[in-house]
């Protein structure tokens, strides 16, 4: 605040310096007795004469100071700390009369009245830079302190002597007392209302710059609970300062009597700034009949904002909420508890309530994860409100909380359980060309691992709601009287084996959909690889199936090899047989043709046939080759160097002797490409 607004100091303060200042200034007096520049110089008196000459002219100056009028000294302006101090006093003495019950006449001080004209002038004074600045506060803290005095004197003597409103003597008086004091607060509500709302930018304007700095300060500090950059950032948005105004004036409201009319602008206004926060961090108003009508893409957006939010507000807004409520009412606990309670209640319903619309929207498999995100939220927030709010309130808010943190782990259950109805309801008909990897076994196994990133999650919500899902028979065992629950599986475990069987019920019965039995061994090793891969690629999955259970699929795996070489490479191994081709010692030249005609034929289909199968697995694929050229090579090429003699050379040979040992290899080596070869590539 400028100097001329200062209050008056002490008039005897002021003569001080007026004494001190003569001094100063001027130049040191020359003696009395010294000669005047120009004058002769005489000589000096005799001791006698000196004392009669000092005799003399202290007789006149006796004779001055006699004739001389006495000067009055002019009293010291009547200054606001001396009318504070005649306050304090005139209120005591009332208060000790009263008591005693004295039945003297009121007496109102002069003063009384000049503290008004002090009070009223000084009200003028602020509200003349209202122009100036938004809040009047902090300018000049010590004047500000002398002037919330003032204010607080003001309502002491208006409670002191309203009683006597209606004495003829000096009604006019109280009723001035009184219509002062009602100003007085009206002042003071504005000052709190506008201390609350824009102390920001008034600190930004204070602090000097050129327009654009105040307003990128002004735009990127338009929330008023923005996280404090340190531990020790408790009221981001509030200095020191503004804290001390706003605890003066909430202090001076409440002891007038003007609580209500207090709590109520503090509410308004920090209710104001959480909105505004809520909406900066893109996090609107949305009512449950518009998160049914989002569409899910949308949806998930707006989901990752509300856990972002919620987490802020639990971990940081609403701590430095509740230290900045304490902060402004620090002699007034219980209102501080309640005002924090009643405004963060009011944000954590608006956040609870977006929870509850997700939980009651449409439920479908890819949901399951956000739900999930939810319920982590929920959980892992609660702890950090803890010891912020009353008991009765905290009680009241641990449940809400935790029923929305049901309903969304209900929801989760229900999502997860119907993976099993997803796969006994694939029943189509259609078999995958080639014996590739079954589009529900992707599904399932990428669902199962992405689920068990949320293993720890999974497992307690299944453990908190395991009632829910025993109480659909829909999602027991398919063995009927067959628990497969064992004592060391947890709710969860159990749910994701009895997934687990089920899709591998439903693979075996598409499996039997292929005429060819080595194509569907194909399919079945194809999908049992993935699923094995799928598993050793997630560690979650390998602990919650157990190693066990992995022992078992590849024990059916190398089953499911075993099968299909039988029912392909043992039949054309029959034609490399001898049994057959010798009477009597002597190979019988016509069954050696048929044998070589069949092998050709035979191996020329499965070429043909197998090319177009599809093993996407590298490994798997390399495997069946490898098994394959182990037994077929060895056997071909011995046939072939055994009994190729026994055919003419030339066109006979070339006629029976379609490939040699090396086109078996290469031929072998194309099967399971998904390329259709439709004959065996003979070399030169």
């Amino acid at each position: 605040m400028e100097d001329n607004h200062q209050p008056e100091k002490n008039s005897s303060f002021g003569r001080k310096e007026d004494t001190a200042s003569s001094t100063d200034n001027g130049l040191e007096s020359p003696p009395v007795d010294s000669p005047k520049l120009g004058e002769p110089k005489t000589e000096a008196p005799t001791d006698s004469e000196t004392k009669e000459g000092e005799s003399e002219k202290s007789e006149e100056k006796t004779d001055q100071v006699e004739e001389k009028p006495a000067e009055e000294a002019s009293p010291p302006p009547y200054s606001l700390e001396k009318a504070l101090e005649d306050i304090d006093q005139f209120v005591s003495n009332f208060s000790v009369k009263n008591k005693e019950e004295n039945d003297e006449p009121l007496e109102i001080p002069a003063f009384v009245e000049r503290f008004l004209d002090l009070l009223e002038e000084n009200i003028g004074k602020y509200d003349s830079k209202a122009d100036l600045v938004k809040s009047r506060w902090c300018q000049v803290v010590e004047e500000d302190a002398l002037f919330i005095e003032a204010l607080y004197r003001a309502s002491k003597l208006n409670e002191a002597v309203v009683e006597f409103r209606s004495d003829a003597t000096h009604g006019s008086v109280i009723n001035r007392v009184g219509g002062l004091q009602q100003r007085v607060m009206s002042y003071l509500e504005e000052e709190f209302r506008l201390l609350l709302q824009d102390s920001r930018n008034n600190e930004d304007d204070r602090g000097g710059g050129d327009g654009s700095a105040k307003l990128k300060h002004s735009e990127s500090n338009r929330c008023n609970l923005r996280e404090p950059e340190s531990k020790d950032g408790d009221f981001p948005g509030y200095t020191e300062e503004v804290l001390s105004s706003l605890n003066r004036i909430a202090k001076e409201m409440i002891s007038g009597g003007h609580e209500s009319e207090c709590c109520e602008l503090y509410m308004i206004a920090r209710r104001e700034a959480f909105d505004e926060c809520l909406i900066n961090m893109g996090l609107g108003k949305i009512s449950i009949d518009d998160v049914q009508k989002m569409q899910w893409d949308a949806l998930e957006t707006e989901i990752a904002t509300w856990s972002k939010t919620f987490k802020q507000c639990a971990t940081v807004y609403f701590q430095g909420e509740r230290k900045l409520a304490d902060a402004v009412f620090t002699d007034y606990p219980s209102i501080a508890g309640s005002l924090f309670s009643n405004l963060t209640r009011g944000v954590l319903i608006q956040l609870l309530n977006f929870a509850d619309a997700i939980a009651m929207s449409k439920r479908s498999a890819e949901k399951l994860f956000k739900f999930l995100d939810i319920y982590e939220t929920l959980r892992d927030s609660i702890p950090a409100m803890d010891g912020l709010f009353e008991e009765e309130s905290a009680k009241e808010l641990k449940t809400e909380t935790t029923t929305t943190r049901c309903r969304i782990g209900e929801a989760a259950i229900c999502i997860f359980c119907d993976l099993e109805n997803s796969i006994k309801s694939d029943t189509g008909k259609t078999t995958v060309p080639g014996g590739a990897v079954h589009p529900l076994t992707r599904y399932t196994m990428n669902y199962l691992k992405y689920a068990c990133e949320y293993i720890d999650t999974l497992e307690q919500v299944f453990k908190e709601h395991s009632k829910i899902e025993r109480a659909d028979s829909s999602r027991r065992s398919q063995y009927e009287g067959q628990d497969n629950e064992t004592p060391e599986q947890s709710p969860f475990s159990s749910q994701l084996t009895r997934v687990m069987d089920l899709l591998d019920a439903n693979l075996e019965a598409k499996s039997k959909l292929y005429r060819d039995t080595s194509l569907s061994s194909i399919f079945m090793m194809n999908n049992g690889r993935y699923i094995l891969q799928k598993i050793k690629g997630s560690p979650e999955i390998h602990q919650v199936t157990g190693e066990t259970w992995r022992r078992k699929r590849s024990s059916d795996l190398r089953n499911y090899h075993k099968g299909y070489q039988r029912e392909t490479w043992s039949k054309l191994l029959g034609c490399l047989s001898h049994e057959g081709l010798q009477v009597n010692g002597k190979v019988v030249k016509p069954v050696l043709k048929e044998r070589f005609k069949s092998f050709n034929a035979m191996f020329d289909e499965i070429h043909r046939t197998q090319s177009c199968w599809i093993v996407s697995d590298e490994q798997l694929q390399s495997e069946l080759r490898v098994s394959i050229s182990a037994v077929v090579i060895p056997a071909y090429r011995s046939f072939l160097g055994r009994f190729s003699q026994y055919l003419e050379a030339g066109r006979q040979t070339e006629k029976y002797v379609k490939f040699q040992a090396e086109d078996i290899e290469n031929a072998i080596d194309e099967l399971f490409e998904g390329n259709p070869a439709f004959q065996a590539r003979r070399k030169p």
